[in-house]
Protein backbone atom coordinates (compact mmCIF):
# COMPACT_ATOMS: atom_id res chain seq x y z
CA UNK A 1 0.00 0.00 0.00
CA UNK A 2 1.14 3.53 -0.80
CA UNK A 3 0.52 6.81 1.02
CA UNK A 4 -0.69 9.96 -0.78
CA UNK A 5 -0.35 13.36 0.92
CA UNK A 6 -2.21 16.32 -0.58
CA UNK A 7 -2.00 20.00 0.28
CA UNK A 8 -5.43 21.66 -0.07
CA UNK A 9 -5.37 25.38 -0.94
CA UNK A 10 -3.88 25.93 -4.38
CA UNK A 11 -3.24 22.22 -4.89
CA UNK A 12 -6.68 20.62 -4.71
CA UNK A 13 -8.36 24.01 -5.12
CA UNK A 14 -7.80 26.83 -7.60
CA UNK A 15 -7.57 29.45 -4.87
CA UNK A 16 -7.13 30.18 -1.18
CA UNK A 17 -10.13 28.90 0.80
CA UNK A 18 -8.84 29.95 4.23
CA UNK A 19 -9.44 33.65 3.57
CA UNK A 20 -12.75 32.95 1.88
CA UNK A 21 -13.97 31.02 4.93
CA UNK A 22 -12.83 33.78 7.28
CA UNK A 23 -14.88 36.26 5.26
CA UNK A 24 -17.90 33.94 5.10
CA UNK A 25 -17.95 33.02 8.79
CA UNK A 26 -17.01 36.28 10.53
CA UNK A 27 -19.61 38.98 11.30
CA UNK A 28 -19.01 42.33 9.61
CA UNK A 29 -18.26 44.26 12.81
CA UNK A 30 -15.75 41.65 13.91
CA UNK A 31 -14.12 41.77 10.49
CA UNK A 32 -13.82 45.54 10.76
CA UNK A 33 -12.38 45.30 14.26
CA UNK A 34 -9.95 42.64 13.13
CA UNK A 35 -8.80 44.66 10.16
CA UNK A 36 -8.09 47.67 12.38
CA UNK A 37 -6.37 45.57 15.03
CA UNK A 38 -4.26 43.52 12.62
CA UNK A 39 -3.57 46.11 9.91
CA UNK A 40 0.13 46.49 10.95
CA UNK A 41 0.54 42.70 10.84
CA UNK A 42 -1.19 42.43 7.45
CA UNK A 43 1.03 45.20 6.11
CA UNK A 44 4.16 43.37 7.27
CA UNK A 45 2.87 40.22 5.56
CA UNK A 46 2.30 42.06 2.29
CA UNK A 47 5.89 43.32 2.44
CA UNK A 48 7.12 39.76 3.10
CA UNK A 49 8.37 40.61 6.59
CA UNK A 50 5.99 38.14 8.24
CA UNK A 51 5.10 34.72 6.85
CA UNK A 52 1.55 33.49 6.31
CA UNK A 53 2.11 30.89 9.02
CA UNK A 54 2.64 33.73 11.54
CA UNK A 55 -0.30 35.82 10.36
CA UNK A 56 -2.97 33.11 10.02
CA UNK A 57 -3.16 32.26 13.77
CA UNK A 58 -3.74 35.94 14.59
CA UNK A 59 -6.51 36.27 12.02
CA UNK A 60 -8.03 33.00 13.24
CA UNK A 61 -8.00 34.22 16.85
CA UNK A 62 -9.82 37.43 15.96
CA UNK A 63 -12.36 35.60 13.81
CA UNK A 64 -13.25 32.67 16.08
CA UNK A 65 -12.56 33.57 19.71
CA UNK A 66 -15.68 32.80 21.79
CA UNK A 67 -17.71 31.79 18.71
CA UNK A 68 -20.16 28.90 19.17
CA UNK A 69 -19.26 25.69 17.39
CA UNK A 70 -22.85 25.27 16.23
CA UNK A 71 -22.86 28.68 14.52
CA UNK A 72 -19.62 27.95 12.67
CA UNK A 73 -20.80 24.46 11.73
CA UNK A 74 -23.76 25.89 9.82
CA UNK A 75 -21.46 28.18 7.85
CA UNK A 76 -18.99 25.35 7.24
CA UNK A 77 -21.70 23.07 5.84
CA UNK A 78 -22.88 25.75 3.44
CA UNK A 79 -19.25 26.48 2.49
CA UNK A 80 -18.57 22.83 1.69
CA UNK A 81 -21.80 22.29 -0.20
CA UNK A 82 -21.96 25.49 -2.22
CA UNK A 83 -18.55 27.16 -2.45
CA UNK A 84 -15.90 24.45 -2.47
CA UNK A 85 -17.33 22.64 -5.54
CA UNK A 86 -16.71 25.83 -7.55
CA UNK A 87 -12.96 25.86 -6.78
CA UNK A 88 -12.01 22.18 -6.65
CA UNK A 89 -9.65 21.11 -9.45
CA UNK A 90 -11.26 18.19 -11.26
CA UNK A 91 -7.90 16.70 -12.20
CA UNK A 92 -6.80 16.65 -8.55
CA UNK A 93 -10.08 15.11 -7.44
CA UNK A 94 -9.49 12.44 -10.07
CA UNK A 95 -5.95 11.96 -8.73
CA UNK A 96 -7.34 11.41 -5.22
CA UNK A 97 -9.83 8.89 -6.60
CA UNK A 98 -7.04 7.17 -8.56
CA UNK A 99 -5.09 6.66 -5.33
CA UNK A 100 -8.20 5.36 -3.59
CA UNK A 101 -8.89 2.87 -6.37
CA UNK A 102 -5.30 1.66 -6.03
CA UNK A 103 -5.92 0.98 -2.34
CA UNK A 104 -3.65 3.81 -1.18
CA UNK A 105 -4.07 5.68 2.10
CA UNK A 106 -4.96 9.32 1.30
CA UNK A 107 -4.47 12.31 3.59
CA UNK A 108 -5.09 16.00 3.08
CA UNK A 109 -2.41 17.90 5.02
CA UNK A 110 -3.24 21.59 5.14
CA UNK A 111 -3.10 24.89 7.02
CA UNK A 112 -6.78 25.27 6.16
CA UNK A 113 -9.26 25.18 9.03
CA UNK A 114 -10.88 22.13 10.59
CA UNK A 115 -14.56 23.23 10.59
CA UNK A 116 -14.87 22.95 6.82
CA UNK A 117 -11.92 20.78 5.88
CA UNK A 118 -13.01 17.95 8.17
CA UNK A 119 -16.40 17.95 6.46
CA UNK A 120 -15.00 17.99 2.93
CA UNK A 121 -12.48 15.23 3.62
CA UNK A 122 -15.13 13.08 5.26
CA UNK A 123 -17.30 13.42 2.15
CA UNK A 124 -14.37 12.37 -0.06
CA UNK A 125 -13.44 9.43 2.15
CA UNK A 126 -9.95 10.75 2.91
CA UNK A 127 -8.20 11.49 6.20
CA UNK A 128 -7.09 14.95 7.23
CA UNK A 129 -4.37 16.73 9.18
CA UNK A 130 -5.03 20.47 9.36
CA UNK A 131 -5.10 23.57 11.54
CA UNK A 132 -7.56 22.31 14.15
CA UNK A 133 -9.50 24.93 16.08
CA UNK A 134 -9.56 24.42 19.85
CA UNK A 135 -12.98 23.90 21.43
CA UNK A 136 -13.77 24.79 25.04
CA UNK A 137 -17.29 24.08 26.32
CA UNK A 138 -18.85 24.31 22.89
CA UNK A 139 -17.04 27.49 21.88
CA UNK A 140 -13.88 28.09 19.91
CA UNK A 141 -11.03 29.62 21.89
CA UNK A 142 -9.49 31.17 18.78
CA UNK A 143 -6.38 29.04 19.24
CA UNK A 144 -5.11 26.03 17.30
CA UNK A 145 -4.78 22.67 19.01
CA UNK A 146 -1.39 21.91 17.43
CA UNK A 147 -0.44 25.16 15.73
CA UNK A 148 -0.63 26.26 12.11
CA UNK A 149 -0.30 23.12 9.97
CA UNK A 150 2.24 24.40 7.46
CA UNK A 151 5.93 23.98 6.67
CA UNK A 152 7.73 21.64 9.03
CA UNK A 153 4.59 21.35 11.18
CA UNK A 154 3.07 19.38 8.34
CA UNK A 155 5.89 16.86 8.63
CA UNK A 156 5.56 16.75 12.45
CA UNK A 157 1.83 16.10 12.15
CA UNK A 158 2.44 13.37 9.59
CA UNK A 159 5.01 11.61 11.79
CA UNK A 160 2.76 11.90 14.86
CA UNK A 161 -0.25 10.44 13.05
CA UNK A 162 1.13 8.01 10.48
CA UNK A 163 3.58 5.10 10.63
CA UNK A 164 5.42 5.79 7.38
CA UNK A 165 7.37 2.54 7.53
CA UNK A 166 4.31 0.47 6.57
CA UNK A 167 3.99 2.11 3.15
CA UNK A 168 5.75 0.94 0.03
CA UNK A 169 5.89 4.42 -1.51
CA UNK A 170 4.91 7.95 -0.46
CA UNK A 171 3.36 10.43 -2.89
CA UNK A 172 3.07 14.15 -2.05
CA UNK A 173 1.35 17.04 -3.83
CA UNK A 174 1.89 20.74 -3.07
CA UNK A 175 2.09 24.19 -4.60
CA UNK A 176 3.94 26.60 -2.27
CA UNK A 177 7.09 26.80 -0.15
CA UNK A 178 4.95 25.77 2.84
CA UNK A 179 4.66 22.33 1.21
CA UNK A 180 8.34 21.71 0.50
CA UNK A 181 9.04 20.03 3.84
CA UNK A 182 6.21 17.58 3.18
CA UNK A 183 7.45 16.94 -0.34
CA UNK A 184 10.92 16.22 1.02
CA UNK A 185 9.73 13.05 2.76
CA UNK A 186 8.02 11.68 -0.38
CA UNK A 187 9.32 9.21 -2.95
CA UNK A 188 7.16 10.74 -5.68
CA UNK A 189 6.52 14.46 -5.40
CA UNK A 190 4.46 16.93 -7.42
CA UNK A 191 4.84 20.70 -7.17
CA UNK A 192 2.30 22.91 -8.97
CA UNK A 193 1.20 19.89 -10.97
CA UNK A 194 4.65 18.89 -12.20
CA UNK A 195 6.61 15.90 -10.96
CA UNK A 196 9.93 16.77 -9.34
CA UNK A 197 13.12 14.71 -9.45
CA UNK A 198 13.41 12.37 -6.48
CA UNK A 199 16.38 14.25 -5.01
CA UNK A 200 14.54 17.60 -4.75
Amino acid sequence: MNLALFDFDGTITTQDTYTKFIMASTPTLRLLFGYILLSPVILLYKFNVLSASKVRPLITWVSFKNRKQTDISHVATDFVNNYLPTVIRNNMLQKIQWHQKNGDEVYVVSASLSPYLNLWCSEQGVKVLCSELELVNGKYSGKYVNGDCSGYRKVSSIHNEINLSVFHKIFAYGDTDEDLAMLSIADVKYFKGKQLPNKC
